[in-house]
């Protein structure tokens, strides 16, 4: 049997490959598939079958896309109401190919069509050697049950959630191994570990979600303090069903003249500077968004453009920009109208203003901190970063939050906006700039930065 995992680590997404005597099937593909067609060749493999653990919200998945790419079936639990052909599954169907079995197991919690695959290889043994987990159990914690809003309450779902978990995944034996659709960072758990596969054994002895309790205390955990779901959730769950459009049959982003980006950006098109903090505040369109594709660009993207917001790319270079249009798409954002030609260089040497954002150390903003006029210190982390420490007289916005955070503020006076290690708060200060701020700087190095000086820090929990 050939087993591989494919992690992308702008969504936190693992996908897999498994194939036997020629036959392959993709468990949960990214929506760029060409990974998944490359390996298969290089194996000898023919992808057949693609099999999706439940409809996906954090990301358009490429089951479309690989199913017409390889000629390839598309598997879903039969509560999917999936609009496109595929096979609807239950409960221990299975999947043969080869000497390799796969067999389905239905884990509703995280959504009601959740499923599991066992993955059986028979020239070892007929018992799994593994499970793919889907969104249902990850490593070191459980997928959360409140992504459906209205459609179905939190508790029932933390209700199935716990079924699933008892009477199915922890009913296999200790050593079978666990590899799960999520790792780090994902939004779809609340503590999902860096560790990219573990055992049954394992979580049963370390997850804290798996710890003995009884159903009723399992759904009051599961229902309390969770991050609030991004809200392009729930259209990217709905493109899943629906089945997304076809990457390739989307046009390229074309080169744009400044002239022609100047006018979109004033028709509300969202000019989405992706270069690094440094660079983008060196010098950049005025009014432009500031997400870097060096960190998790996708969710972000997703979190903060509108789905039909028009956008206008400013990249390094072409290939960025390609990178760019792709990422994108991956969580259902396809209005791409071009990118500016020749980048921000281009735009300085038409005699058109370029804006600039001020970047300042730790040890720099502590000196300001004790001077008269000093900024106040934005802090856009999550809660739960918040809550473990923070410089002493912040103002905490959550990013996602920000834009209606800062409606009662005062654009004159200075702001210093600080996150974690600098990638959001460069993101929070375009955000600023965009809604009319006057005097904004970037902390380089954020909190983790600020620790390591051993600066005050006050509201440490615990």
């Amino acid at each position: 049997m050939y087993f591989q995992q494919f992690y992308l680590g702008c969504l936190a997404h693992a996908s897999y490959l498994i194939g036997s005597d020629g036959e392959a099937a993709v468990v949960d593909p990214q929506r760029d598939v060409e990974i998944y067609l490359d390996e298969a060749r290089s194996q000898g493999l023919t992808i057949r079958h693609v099999i999706e653990t439940h409809l996906h919200a954090d990301f358009v998945s490429g089951h479309r896309e690989l199913a017409d790419c390889a000629g390839a079936r598309i598997y879903f639990g039969w509560k999917a109401g999936a609009q496109f052909e595929h096979v609807p599954v239950r409960d221990g169907d299975e999947l043969r190919m080869g000497k390799t079995v796969l067999r389905f197991l239905e884990t509703p919690g995280h959504t009601p069509e959740s499923i599991s695959v066992l993955v059986c290889d028979l020239e070892k043994s007929a018992e799994p050697e593994a499970v793919l987990t889907g969104d249902t159990l990850f490593i070191g914690d459980v997928g959360r049950p409140d992504l459906l809003g209205a459609a179905m309450s939190a508790e029932e779902l933390a209700g199935m959630l716990y079924d699933s978990l008892h009477g199915k995944l922890l009913a296999l034996p200790d050593a079978v191994k666990v590899y799960p659709a999520h790792g780090a960072g994902s939004m779809c758990g609340r503590n999902i570990s860096s560790e990219r596969s573990s055992t049954i054994g394992r979580e049963r002895q370390f997850n804290y979600a798996l710890r003995p309790m009884s159903r009723d205390e399992f759904v009051r955990m599961m229902t309390v303090d969770l991050p609030e779901r991004p809200a392009y959730f729930s259209l990217d769950a709905e493109i899943n069903r629906a089945g997304p459009p076809l990457l390739d049959q989307s046009p390229a982003p074309s080169p744009l003249g400044v002239r022609e980006v100047e006018r979109l950006r004033d028709a509300r098109h969202v000019v989405l500077d992706t270069r690094p903090a440094a660079q983008y505040g060196t010098g950049h369109v005025p009014g432009s968004l500031n997400i870097g594709l060096g960190g998790q660009f996708a969710s972000w993207a997703g979190s903060l453009i509108p789905a039909d917001a028009g956008i206008v790319l400013v990249a390094e270079e072409e290939e960025r920009v390609r990178e760019a249009r792709t990422r994108l798409a991956r969580v259902g954002l396809e209005k791409v109208a071009g990118y500016l030609d020749g980048g921000v260089l281009e735009w300085d040497r038409a005699g058109l203003a370029l804006s600039a954002t001020e970047q300042i150390s730790v040890e720099e903003l502590a000196h300001r901190l004790h001077e008269a006029g000093a900024p106040q210190v934005v802090d856009v982390r999550r809660p739960a970063e918040w809550g473990a420490g923070h410089i002493p007289g912040a103002l905490h916005i959550p990013l996602n939050h920000l834009a209606e955070g800062i409606r009662g503020l005062e654009r004159a006076l200075p702001y210093a906006v600080v996150c974690a290690g600098g990638y959001r708060s460069s993101i929070a200060t375009s955000i600023l700039e965009r809604a009319g701020f006057e005097r904004i700087t970037n902390v380089v190095g954020g909190m983790t930065a600020w620790v390591n000086a051993r600066l005050a820090v006050e509201g440490v929990s615990g």
